[in-house]
């Protein structure tokens, strides 16, 4: 009999944890995905015959796998810039350049791994509230399965949607976020990017537009920021000039003012 394969499911590591089964559980009932059965010590590649691509539930970390490599989901960078906030420095590109304050609503619309949106939950703090956008299913899950294991007592919750960001702008009232936040994906890994390329094999290519720029600067109370790679011309063709930035950088932010009233 044929084995029919979907897309995404989950799954387990080699644990048969019940804490850990019932986190997997939770996870697969929260985006209506199956969650496979793996016999003990069966190698996970079998499941492959199931799914295209798994969120894997272990016990150090939840992980995206494919035929073709695996990542797994992680603060990265993000745990630093946050150590150092919480050392009083200010030069965090989110401080520099957003001027990011407690109570805050930040919409990040690029969400990826949730770097900066972790970020920006721990400058808006407890009071304020994160939004993440991210339009490929398998990444939008692992950064909610990841994030709900941190729950950091000194940040805003981040809330994980499923969704297209041109399609979402165009919902919100006028003024609904203080912040729009865009990282767009970089054509080249930078080193801080661990599983660059199973991040590239998932991640939505689609450029950024002037008019989801616009629907941005609607829904932006006071600023809309956007990441590029520092040496592509994404930001010329929209017009748009990178803030002053040291020359060893390898990303470059530019800031448009929103139009909320």
């Amino acid at each position: 009999m044929a084995v029919s394969t979907v897309s995404l499911a989950i799954a387990l590591s080699g644990s048969r944890d019940p804490t850990l089964l019932a986190e997997a559980a939770a996870c697969a009932r929260r985006w209506s995905l199956p969650l496979l059965e793996r016999r003990p010590k069966a190698p996970l590649r079998g499941l492959f015959r199931q799914a295209a691509a798994l969120v894997v539930f272990g016990r150090d970390a939840v992980s995206l796998w494919d035929r073709e490599g695996h990542v797994r989901g992680s603060s990265g960078l993000a745990a630093l810039r946050i150590d150092g906030i919480d050392k009083g420095r200010t030069e965090d590109p989110l401080q520099r350049y957003g001027a990011l304050a407690p109570g805050e609503r930040v919409l990040d619309a690029t969400l990826g791994f949730g770097q900066d949106a972790r970020v920006a939950a721990r400058l808006v703090g407890p009071t304020g509230a994160v939004v993440g956008l991210e339009s490929s299913l398998p990444l939008a899950v692992l950064a909610q399965a990841t994030l709900a294991r941190e729950r950091p007592a000194r940040s805003a919750p981040i809330e994980v949607l499923h969704r297209e960001a041109g399609e979402f702008l165009a919902g919100p009232p006028a003024g609904a976020f203080d912040v729009v936040l865009f990282d767009p994906m970089f054509v080249r890994a930078l080193a801080s990017q661990p599983g660059f390329d199973l991040l590239r094999r998932y991640a939505n290519p689609a450029p950024l537009t002037e008019e989801i720029l616009a629907q941005a600067r609607r829904v932006a109370r006071r600023l809309v920021l956007i990441k590029r790679a520092r040496y592509t011309p994404a930001l010329r063709a929209l017009g748009l000039r990178p803030e002053r930035a040291s020359r060893s950088a390898p990303v470059v932010w530019a800031r448009l003012p929103g139009a909320a009233p």
